[in-house]
């Protein structure tokens, strides 16, 4: 972590990291692909329930990040105990709130899918789905918390196979589910539980195996709560981007329900497109996070500024790579989701086109964001988080539709890409700067004349 050149040593973690992400995105792209096969309805119920989906990420990566930050750096300052404790303490707070959150889904379930923004004809199927959701919701918590507990100390690879196998059965049991035994939107929803119960299986035998650096022992959870607020604390960034990932999906399906499921279903196809790219840019950063952190905890300032430099430069050819190509295949990548309903696929086309346009410039955003987080600035990283899913595009999708209609959702994600930009250029510049000062001190007090 302190001695690998930062061009090799990202990479080697990253690779995994994006290769986790992109399953995890695959979950929600085969539930949408298998699922639009049922109608315009059913393909707009998955886009509502995937408020749901963001609110339990919210919750695992918030544990997740906020306690493999705080491990990162115990690691890092060779402090063993302290990080067991960490991650044991993570863990379990991680189950006790998945619980809560599976209870409260199950109890209104009708409620929260009519607040989500689901119409009366979408109804039935997000009920369905968002069932069987719920119930996987302790196993989807955990999960997430060992991902990132298993990235925080260097173990990639081993959050990847977990992760990538639980991916590998959803996409099978889901035409399995949905077709062959009839339990239509229900059908998918069960099997992405099941598959997430495999993660979490094997996700926990690489820390009871002692393939891990830590253990996830009962009697390490902490009973402090200062201790659960350091991890809050540090996991902030991550429940501010993931938390407004939902209240942002809320509102841009009550925009696009007021231009009728043919627009909700549009917005859904789409997100999960473009997400699928961003899922990518986002795992790289994660790749990097685990050492900016561990190198802030060993006093390396200058490996952390180099680290940042490279993981925004290869982030931002990365997703502007991936961006042009799907500018180009917008259209023949709506229509493998689209088979009948011509209006579904040109909103979803003119969408994927306006995402498409602002996404390279994530790479600043999501070096900027993980940076502060990994580091400590959590007030700073707090707020850039808020800005992509919330300051800007909450009021974007809200507002630009009173005057430029349908096209002002299908735009708003770009919009709010692009301001959030310059609010990362400004944030990275500062911390790119004071890299070099902490560096420069460092330097000066460890060669005294």
């Amino acid at each position: 972590m302190t001695e690998t050149p930062v061009s090799r040593l990202i990479p080697q973690l990253a690779v995994p990291t994006i290769i986790s992400m992109l399953v995890s995105s695959i979950y929600n792209m085969a539930d949408t692909y298998f699922v639009s096969k049922l109608g315009t309805s059913a393909a707009g119920a998955v886009g509502v329930v995937f408020s749901v989906m963001a609110i339990i990420q919210a919750v695992g990566f918030t544990i997740g990040m906020g306690g493999g930050v705080i491990m990162s750096r115990q690691l890092g300052a060779r402090d063993n105990d302290q990080a067991t404790r960490t991650a044991s303490t993570a863990f379990w707070f991680s189950i006790a709130m998945g619980v809560l959150l599976a209870v409260t889904g199950i109890a209104f379930n009708r409620q929260l899918m009519g607040l989500l923004g689901a119409t009366d004809t979408i109804l039935p199927y997000a009920q369905a789905y968002a069932q069987y959701i719920f119930l996987g919701c302790p196993f989807m918590c955990a999960s997430f918390v060992m991902n990132n507990l298993l990235r925080s100390e260097g173990k990639a690879a081993f959050a990847m196979v977990g992760i990538t196998a639980g991916g590998l059965l959803n996409i099978a049991l889901d035409p399995l589910f949905i077709f062959t035994f009839g339990f239509g939107t229900a059908g998918a929803a069960i099997a992405t539980s099941l598959s997430q119960i495999v993660s979490f299986i094997i996700l926990f035998a690489f820390f009871a195996m002692g393939k891990s650096s830590v253990r996830l022992q009962l009697g390490m959870v902490s009973g402090k709560a200062s201790h659960y607020v350091s991890i809050i604390k540090m996991g902030l960034p991550s429940l501010s981007r993931q938390g407004l990932a939902s209240l942002a999906t809320v509102a841009l399906n009550v925009s696009a329900a007021a231009f009728g499921d043919a627009a909700v279903a549009a917005m859904s196809i789409t997100n999960r497109i473009t997400f699928f790219l961003f899922s990518a840019l986002l795992g790289f950063g994660q790749g990097f996070q685990p050492v900016c952190s561990f190198n802030w905890g060993a006093q390396r300032y200058d490996r952390v500024g180099q680290a940042a430099k490279f993981t925004c430069a290869v982030g931002t050819v990365m997703i502007g790579l991936l961006s042009a190509v799907c500018f180009i295949f917008a259209r023949p990548l709506m229509d493998c989701f689209v088979t009948d309903d011509p209006l579904v696929t040109r909103l979803g086309v003119l969408a994927i086109r306006a995402q498409c346009v602002a996404l390279p410039l994530s790479g600043v955003n999501v070096t900027t964001n993980m940076s502060l987080q990994g580091t400590s600035h959590y007030g700073k990283a707090t707020f850039l988080a808020l800005c992509r899913q919330g300051i800007f595009f909450i009021p974007a999708v809200l507002l630009l539709p009173v005057f430029v209609g349908v096209y002002g959702v299908l735009c708003a994600q770009g919009i709010s890409d692009v301001l959030t930009f310059a609010v990362s250029l400004f944030f990275f510049a500062g911390f790119i700067r004071e890299t070099g000062e902490r560096e420069k001190r460092r330097e000066r007090d460890s060669n005294p004349r």
